[in-house]
C-alpha cells in the first residue's frame, strides 16, 4: 500500500524556530569523511532528490523519480546511501505500515507528526504545540536535551471506514 498524503491547509509551525544549520551536502560530506567514505556523484544525486521531494518517501518511489529525471542509479546504491544518510542524522525511518519502509528528511526540520489511515494508507501531517511541550517536559524530568520527536497516530479515516463497510456488505 503506497502512502498518499491528504491535502490540508498548512498547520502553523510547532515549537521554537529551527536554528540556521549547515548545508546538508556539507553535513553529509563530513559524516562520510568520518566513515572514511567518499562523497560520490551518485550519493549527491540521491541526497538532492530527497531534498527536492521533502516528503515521506519509499525507496522504490525515489528510484523511479530519479530514473525519470535521467539519473543512473541502482536500488542497492539508494539503500546503501539511505543507511549513510540515517547515520548522518539527515533522514530517519518513518514506518507507517508493515509492508514498506518509509523515510523522511529530518535535518533542520521542525518535527513532523502524522495520522495514518490503516485501511487506505492516506496520511495527514500535523503539528501540535502541546506535543512539543510534552516532549520538553519529559526530557527536563529526566535531565535529557530534546532534539526532536516522531509521533504517529494509527486510525481509520472516513474513507477507510467506508471501504470497510463496503467490504463487509460484499462478504
Amino acid at each position: 500500500m503506497a502512502l498518499e498524503p491528504i491535502s490540508l491547509p498548512p498547520a502553523p509551525p510547532a515549537g521554537p524556530p529551527i536554528a540556521a544549520m549547515a548545508p546538508l551536502c556539507s553535513v553529509f560530506r563530513r559524516y562520510l569523511k568520518s566513515q572514511h567514505l567518499k562523497y560520490t556523484p551518485e550519493r549527491a544525486d540521491i541526497l538532492n532528490s530527497i531534498i527536492e521531494a521533502d516528503n515521506v518517501f519509499e525507496v522504490d518511489q525515489l528510484l523511479m523519480e530519479m530514473r525519470r529525471c535521467g539519473h543512473r542509479v541502482s536500488k542497492a546504491t539508494i539503500y546503501r546511501t539511505i543507511k549513510l544518510l540515517q547515520g548522518a542524522g539527515i533522514i530517519t525511518l518513518a514506518l507507517f505500515d508493515s509492508k514498506q519502509s518509509h523515510y523522511q528528511l529530518i535535518y533542520g526540520k521542525a518535527p513532523r507528526d502524522y495520522m495514518v489511515c490503516m485501511k487506505t494508507g492516506k496520511y495527514i501531517e500535523f503539528s501540535d504545540d502541546e506535543l512539543v511541550a510534552l516532549r520538553e517536559r519529559i526530557c527536563r524530568q529526566y535531565g535529557w536535551d530534546p532534539v526532536g520527536h516522531r509521533f504517529q497516530i494509527y486510525a481509520m479515516s472516513p474513507q477507510g471506514r467506508k471501504r470497510m463497510a463496503e467490504g463487509a456488505e460484499e462478504a
